[in-house]
């Protein structure tokens, strides 16, 4: 029911801005009515690709290269969509300027050139940026650490579609080579039918680290089946930390590693966090590290966390939608101070939700070092 109110509600925001795009660009562009048609289609054929997108989402049965064709639009909408709402304010503001006929003319001919060459290269560049993953390094102190510690966070992979086990195969040997203490994944691992997942799952098997990999839920695992996903994880030889710590490093001389349910638990009422009960019998001579899959969650934490690893956010993944995302999320992406005991860091994502496309918010394996507070590298 949950899922099919989701699919409802998002092919109707993307039919309201198919609308939008054709009455506040097209209608106003400097073609002819032949030519304006011919746009209608091109917006007509993205939103049966948007159809099927959502069809191959949820069924896993089309081939990869089909998921990848029809993933696309998306992110292609929402950029023209962008250019037409900078296009509407462009041309209003045009209309407006105390300018002669024929100069405005000129610009309104100069804005309709521009607006639809920027919608092409934005789609061009945001298909580009999404083939990398960057390798993000970053260096932490905490008091009361007695020894650097190497962690490797991967975070909102979203397995399904595109992202298939030959992604996780290169993801794998990418942290293999950076030797890593631990590594934790923040969540969204799974965004499509448990069954479909696994093969790609698999390959987690292969991840060597000193101390063992751990995982927290995201948002997106409640849409598939908690506790399959949670026995399945588990299967792979990874630590699930549901509301819970582990102790990493030799006794005295490592960190506290503890992790929540993610908050949308609180939406469905279940698996939902309990940071006391995460914090429970910790060691309280060192350090604590705590995975939170959305950022949002550090408003909870009060004390007993020196660090927050999370995800959720992709950065915005695609730039213009930054800003939404701002409106619900404290942190976006990077390191945070966010109060004198408490930092916190946020993973712009390994993978990608939807359209195979990032802009300005490039994908990440992020080598985080634990340094003590006394010394740098």
């Amino acid at each position: 029911m949950k899922t099919t109110l989701f699919i409802i509600v998002f092919l109707g925001v993307f039919a309201l801005i198919n609308m939008y795009i054709s009455r506040r660009y097209i209608n106003h562009l400097h073609v002819t009515p032949k030519q304006k048609q011919w746009m209608r289609y091109f917006l007509y054929f993205n939103y049966l690709g948007i159809i099927l997108y959502m069809l191959g989402r949820y069924s896993g049965e089309f081939p990869n290269w089909l998921f990848f064709l029809v993933s696309l639009p998306i992110g292609i909408l929402f950029l023209l969509f962008c250019t037409a709402i900078f296009y509407d304010l462009s041309r209003v503001f045009l209309q407006l300027s105390p300018i002669a006929p024929k100069r405005r003319d000129f610009f309104k001919k100069t804005l309709d050139i521009s607006s639809f060459g920027l919608a092409f290269a934005l789609s061009a560049k945001a298909m580009y940026e999404a083939k990398f993953i960057k390798l993000e390094k970053i260096n932490v102190q905490l008091k009361n650490l007695q020894k650097s510690y190497k962690i490797v966070q991967l975070s909102d992979i979203h397995v399904g579609g595109v992202v298939d086990a030959a992604f996780i195969r290169n993801i794998v040997q990418r942290v293999n080579d950076l030797h890593p203490d631990i590594v934790v994944i923040t969540g969204d691992l799974v965004d499509v039918e448990l069954s479909y997942a696994m093969r790609a799952l698999d390959e987690l098997k292969k991840l060597n680290t000193k101390y063992g990999t751990y995982f927290i839920l995201g948002n997106h695992e409640y849409f598939h089946g908690v506790d399959e996903i949670i026995t399945a994880v588990k299967s792979l030889n990874i630590k699930v930390l549901e509301n819970e710590n582990v102790y990493i490093g030799e006794k005295d001389q490592g960190f506290n590693l503890a992790g929540v349910y993610d908050v949308f638990g609180y939406r469905v009422l279940h698996h939902l966090p309990d940071l006391q009960k995460a914090l429970q019998s910790k060691n309280n001579t060192s350090p604590t590290v705590l995975l939170a899959h959305q950022p949002r969650y550090i408003e909870e934490v009060t004390k007993g966390v020196d660090l927050v690893l999370s995800g959720h956010t992709h950065g915005g993944q695609l730039y213009p939608f930054r800003f939404l995302v701002q409106l619900q999320q404290p942190y976006i992406d990077g390191l945070h101070q966010h109060n004198a005991d408490l930092q916190i860091y946020v993973n712009k994502g390994t993978g990608f939700w939807g359209p195979p496309m990032r802009l300005g918010a490039n994908s990440e394996i992020t080598e985080i070092t634990l340094l003590p507070r006394s010394l740098s590298l």
